[in-house]
């Protein structure tokens, strides 16, 4: 995998809104820290604009994130929010400048289909990260936003949870992948398809249903996804909902069901997704994941 630039004080932060509508009000904390900090930002035309759900029609969030792709003043590219639009603009993107001047891409939830196409297409690692909303006064002493800037300036970075039941206890190393397992199954058959082979698995999502959890884990499942890992993490599965009739299962449950039978090292409740505390990964770069009876380890040496 290739690595970007790691970013200076005075490095230039863009921000922009692929997918869903971003108010002008959403940025104003993190554009505000950033400044502070001593990074210069460069707004996109998408942030306020507004197509039905999405901020801007596909050709508006085409355009401003090309530009931000094209401009090499630019070190880091942070995405003001998911939900959904990613997959409309991707085959349309030019990453002919990223690729000779590659750049932080920074995000997670639909965003996931960003960082996979380019892991897949061009092997250049990316920063699965908070948005614009998490960017606030009140959160800037946070570990969880330091891991965001440390990692953007080159400094490695250990993460440690709580002991599961659910864990499954070893170690390994290997590049870190995945993101938001509703995107992945999405992105299966495609040329954004995630490649798991001999890497850590991230897996995160947010307000399905159980079955519905059950039903993508499965198709990852048939479809060999969880076969050859070295290791896996599942991080946050918040605001999820169960039908009339009980499913049965607690989503713990449901996880462990689907990789019990493997011998690589799991880490249940890792503090990343869809939450208030939510780390960021550099995906694409070599991790050692430490799974024990105290709890687990994520290492990140950059």
């Amino acid at each position: 995998m290739i690595i970007p630039n790691f970013i200076k004080q005075s490095s230039t932060i863009g921000i922009t809104c692929p997918s869903g509508y971003v108010s002008s009000d959403r940025i104003v904390n993190a554009v505000n820290i950033f400044e502070a900090k001593g990074y210069t930002v460069i707004k996109g035309n998408t942030i306020g604009k507004e197509y039905g759900y999405f901020a801007g029609t596909d050709t508006e969030r085409l355009a401003d994130l090309q530009t931000m792709l094209d401009d090499a003043t630019i070190g880091v590219i942070l995405m003001g929010r998911g939900g959904y639009g990613m997959s409309r603009i991707i085959d349309k993107l030019d990453f002919t400048s990223f690729v000779k001047n590659p750049k932080w891409l920074c995000g997670f939830s639909d965003i996931t289909v960003l960082h996979n196409h380019i892991h897949a297409q061009y092997g250049i690692a990316t920063l699965h990260s908070p948005m614009c909303g998490h960017f606030k006064p009140e959160t800037l002493n946070e570990d969880f936003i330091k891991s965001f800037f440390s990692i953007l300036h080159g400094h490695s970075f250990n993460y440690y949870t709580a002991a599961s039941d659910f864990n499954k206890l070893g170690e390994c190393e290997g590049l870190l992948t995945g993101g938001n397992l509703a995107l992945m199954t999405h992105l299966i058959g495609t040329k954004s398809e995630v490649d798991t082979n001999g890497k850590i698995l991230f897996i995160e999502d947010v307000g399905e249903y159980l079955y519905s959890i059950d039903r993508m884990l499965m198709q990852l499942k048939r479809a060999g996804k969880l076969d050859n890992l070295k290791g896996l993490v599942f991080g946050g599965f918040t605001d999820l909902k169960d039908t009339d009739r009980p499913y049965g299962q607690s989503i713990e449950e449901i996880l462990y069901d689907k990789i019990k039978e493997y011998n690589y090292p799991v880490c249940f409740n890792f503090p990343c997704g869809h939450q208030d505390i939510n780390y960021s990964l550099a995906m694409g770069i070599k991790h050692k994941l430490i799974v024990s009876n105290k709890g687990a380890e994520l290492q990140c040496n950059l």
